[in-house]
C-alpha cells in the first residue's frame, strides 16, 4: 500500500503490510523477544553513485547471496536486556540497566559497548543450546540486506524519509549546514531521545521496525573503508563476517542511524565505526539467530 504525505512538494513513501513468519523466544519473567524469518536470496549491496549523499565507503556496489536467517523484529528492549544480564555470566559482567533514556522498558538499550551486546548474545546461546539455537550479531551483509528487504532505494519505504516514519534529527542546524530533511522530503521534528518499539507502525516488507534510525546498530564485522578488498567468498555467503583480524581493539560497524543523526546517516547503504569497547547513548543492537531453521 501507499501513504501520501502532502508537503511544499508532493512526496510518495511506499511500505508494504502483511503476515509476517516469526518465533517467540521466552526470556523469563513475561519478557518476549520476537525473532522474524529473513528469507534465503540475493541483492545489491551498497550505494549507486547517485544516491544523494552518499560516501565512499558504500562503495563498490556488489552482489551478496546469503542463506536464510532469523532477525529481532525491533532493537534489543531495555526490559530484554535486564532479562538477559540477569543470567549467568559467559565472559564479561553486565550492568542490566545501562541506558540514559528511561521510562518504559520498551525503549531500545543504548549505551551498550560491542563487546557488551556480544556477552548478551552468548549469554542467550547458553540459555537457549538446549534448542539448537545460537545468538549473536548480525554480520554487516545480513543487517543491509534484511534492512533493504527487496529494495534499492536510500530508504525500505522509498527515496526520502520523515519524522512520521522514524525517529531521526529532523530539524536543519544552520550553523553546520546540516539539513532536517533528505532530498525533497520535508523537515521534521528532532525528538532528542529514543522511541519505544512499534511506535512506528511501518515495518518493513520483512517485519523489521526501526531499520532507519531510533539507534544505531552494532554488527559483527570489523571496519573497512571500502567494499574494495572484500573477498569474494564472502560475497558468496552473506552470513559470515568481515573480520580483518582477531585484535579485539578494531573499530566495528554500526549501521541505520540513530535519534541524534541526520537523514543522510540513516539510510540503508550508512556505515560508521566505533571503538567495540565503548557505548554511548545511541548504540544499540538487535540479534540474529544463525542455527533455528524452522519455527519452534
Amino acid at each position: 500500500m501507499s501513504q501520501l504525505l502532502e508537503t511544499k512538494v508532493r512526496v510518495i513513501i511506499s511500505y508494504s503490510s502483511g503476515s509476517t513468519q516469526f518465533y517467540t523466544e521466552d526470556l523469563g519473567n513475561d519478557t518476549p523477544l520476537k525473532m522474524v524469518v529473513i528469507p534465503e536470496g540475493s541483492f545489491m549491496m551498497g550505494s549507486p553513485e547517485t544516491e544523494l549523499d552518499r560516501s565512499d565507503s558504500e562503495s563498490p556496489q556488489h552482489v551478496v547471496t546469503l542463506q536464510s536467517f532469523f532477525m529481532g523484529m525491533f532493537p534489543v528492549t531495555q526490559a530484554q536486556w535486564r532479562a538477559v544480564a540477569n543470567l549467568p555470566k559467559s565472559k564479561i559482567e553486565l550492568n542490566p540497566d545501562p541506558s540514559k533514556f528511561k521510562g518504559d522498558d520498551n525503549r531500545p538499550v543504548e549505551q551498550v559497548s560491542w563487546f557488551e551486546a556480544v556477552e548478551f548474545c552468548d549469554r542467550l546461546s547458553i540459555k537457549t543450546e538446549k534448542m539448537d539455537r545460537l545468538y549473536r550479531l548480525p554480520t554487516e551483509a545480513e543487517w543491509e540486506y534484511a534492512c533493504r528487504a527487496g529494495t534499492q532505494t536510500p530508504f525500505h519505504f522509498g527515496e526520502t524519509i520523515t519524522t512520521e516514519l522514524a525517529n531521526y534529527y529532523g530539524a536543519d542546524d544552520k550553523e553546520n549546514r546540516l539539513s532536517g530533511s533528505y532530498g525533497r522530503g520535508p523537515k521534521g521534528i528532532y525528538r532528542k531521545e529514543t522511541t519505544v518499539a512499534e511506535y512506528f507502525k511501518n515495518a518493513n516488507r520483512f517485519g523489521l521496525y526501526d531499520m532507519h534510525g531510533n539507534v544505531s546498530e552494532w554488527c559483527l564485522d570489523t571496519w573497512h573503508g571500502s567494499y574494495s578488498e572484500k573477498p569474494e567468498e564472502l560475497k558468496k555467503n552473506g552470513n559470515i563476517p568481515w573480520v580483518s583480524s582477531d585484535k579485539n581493539d578494531e573499530n566495528r560497524l554500526l549501521r541505520g542511524g540513530s535519534w541524534s543523526n541526520y537523514p543522510r546517516y540513516c539510510r540503508s547503504a550508512y556505515r560508521s565505526n566505533y571503538r567495540p569497547d565503548l557505548g554511548n547513548y545511541y548504540f544499540g543492537f538487535r540479534v540474529v539467530s544463525s542455527l533455528a531453521r524452522t519455527l519452534p
